[in-house]
């Protein structure tokens, strides 16, 4: 039995609400059981020097943390002078997985900056970062679109993600924090709404885990992921 009571196949109840904030181009509020990340896209007319001239677009990603998302408070890390490298890391996943459902050409040349701020944890925020991450960058390309200032749409399929593991014994989709702090095999899947994989983050927490088992996880994450593009689709509806 689950800590939550939920099927071993049965994801946390996930809600997206879009326009959270005023004034970025694309904002969602998305919750995944307790666990509420603020994602905002900004859209900028310019690119990191490395691509500057080259007609590609660039899309990144900001992830942080506030004092009072955990049990416990943190210290915020401006008041530290720098990011951890767990911050680091993950906000350099959120980059580069929403990057891979992009046509850079067709973005054109300019940047759109995704922040992700955890305002409560419970296991998953980057997986829930991702997922409404791609939420903000949608509706941010919609205003381009209605602009004019893109023509083709260069958002080639949702991205989502999703953590799996193995829970006293059993593989176990989206896991929460009591499930995540004790899991044998811990993973986080990346992949598109089609079921292209984009990036696999898995390893073992204490106990090793058999080619079987990666494939059921797989297969966990193939329908977690599933339903997370289909919310993400309505959502931008």
């Amino acid at each position: 039995m689950r800590p939550s009571g939920r099927d071993l196949n049965q994801m946390r109840a996930v809600s997206i609400e879009t326009g959270f904030t005023k004034h970025a181009e694309g904002s969602c509020l998305i919750k995944m059981g307790d666990t509420h990340v603020l994602c905002t896209a900004t859209i900028e007319d310019r690119v990191p020097p490395f691509i500057k001239g080259s007609g590609l677009g660039w899309v990144t990603a900001e992830y942080g943390m506030l004092p009072r998302a955990t049990n416990t408070r943190m210290r915020r890390e401006a008041a530290m002078g720098k990011q951890g490298g767990r911050t680091v890391e993950i906000q350099r996943l959120i980059g580069r997985a929403l990057r891979a459902g992009v046509d850079r050409v067709a973005l054109g040349e300019r940047q759109i900056s995704i922040d992700c701020d955890v305002l409560q944890a419970d296991g998953g925020t980057r997986c829930a970062s991702i997922t409404g991450g791609w939420v903000a960058l949608r509706l941010a390309v919609n205003k381009l679109m209605k602009t004019g200032e893109v023509k083709i749409d260069p958002l080639v399929d949702p991205v989502a993600a999703v953590s799996c593991g193995i829970y006293a014994g059993q593989p176990v989709l989206d896991l929460d924090y009591p499930e995540d702090s004790e899991a044998g095999v811990d993973g986080n899947f990346i992949m598109t709404g089609s079921g292209q994989l984009i990036e696999v983050q898995m390893s073992a927490e204490g106990s090793m885990f058999s080619r079987e088992q990666m494939d059921t996880l797989m297969d966990l994450a193939t329908k977690g992921t599933a339903e997370l593009a289909e919310l993400q689709k309505a959502a931008c509806a």
